[in-house]
């Protein structure tokens, strides 16, 4: 074995769904010192980028061939990232492995909190080791204070505040990870269309005046190896386009990537982004 062979840290196994964020954990994995597998899901994670490292590609459902092929090259760490879209059970498919795991958590699989950390318990019990994106991507986390654009004003400031106590009011409900709010009234909450479509929704219940505010936050319940909220260029793109005044994303407890394209996107639109806190 070679020196640079030995150098290298245990196999990290990351389970990937669609967007940036997988691709650029498989690059913190790496640059870390750990080979990396990718476990690719159909219909979720991107091919164009998949291909640069060893992977296979399984359906959501397949829960067994997943595990078989992380044992297979001695893996016991992974990481889950990246965004799936909920499928039914009819479209899930699952197979022996998969059943057993709705048959032993049922109902606590329901919701979005309930599931990841259902996942992470039965992971667990198959002797593997759940890890956070976040430490191998720290520096994509949102940082506090101001981002982009103008400073909120007091007002903005207000129906922030008012985000914050509904993403709180939600999260423990296990419903959604944001709300838009315009001048104290709820304009909507995330639930199962997601923030892009918790955007879309909103845009045409506005009133006039100031745009309204997209809040985003991680759930206080949340298991946050598993789900940070994240915001990228596209949130950024539909918020604008929607007419909104700006976004506050949890600082340090959510994602911001694409960061540079997002700053000038919101600069042009004299868009604000600021990093919250949950005080």
């Amino acid at each position: 074995m070679s020196a640079r062979e030995e150098s290298r840290l245990n196999p990290i196994g990351i389970i990937a769904g669609s967007g940036t964020l997988p691709l650029l954990t498989a690059q913190g994995v790496s640059a870390a010192g750990h080979d990396v597998f990718i476990i690719a899901l159909d219909g979720h994670a991107d091919e164009s980028w998949v291909q640069d490292y060893p992977h296979q590609w399984t359906r959501l459902g397949a829960a067994g061939e997943m595990i078989e092929a992380l044992r297979a090259r001695g893996i016991c760490e992974i990481v889950l990232i990246g965004a799936v879209r909920r499928p039914s059970l009819a479209e899930l498919r699952p197979d022996l492995k998969a059943a057993s795991f709705f048959a032993r958590y049922g109902l606590k699989a329901l919701g979005d909190d309930g599931l990841l950390t259902a996942v992470r318990e039965f992971l667990k019990d198959e002797g593997f080791i759940v890890r956070g994106a976040q430490e191998f991507v720290q520096t994509l986390l949102a940082p506090p204070g101001h981002i982009a654009g103008p400073t909120p004003s007091l007002e903005l400031m207000r129906d922030i505040q008012r985000g914050i106590e509904v993403c709180q009011a939600i999260g423990a409900a296990d419903v959604g990870q944001a709300c838009i709010v315009q001048e104290g009234i709820v304009l909507g909450i995330e639930a199962v269309e997601g923030t892009d479509g918790l955007i879309a929704r909103c845009a045409n219940l506005q009133r006039e005046g100031r745009g309204g505010v997209l809040v985003k936050m991680s759930k206080p319940q949340q298991d946050r190896a598993l789900d940070l909220p994240t915001v990228g260029l596209q949130t950024v793109q539909k918020a604008v386009a929607a007419g909104l005044s700006g976004i506050a994303l949890e600082a340090g407890k959510s994602f911001f990537i694409d960061r540079e394209e997002c700053i000038y996107a919101a600069q042009q639109a004299k868009f604000f982004i600021i990093g919250i806190e949950d005080s």
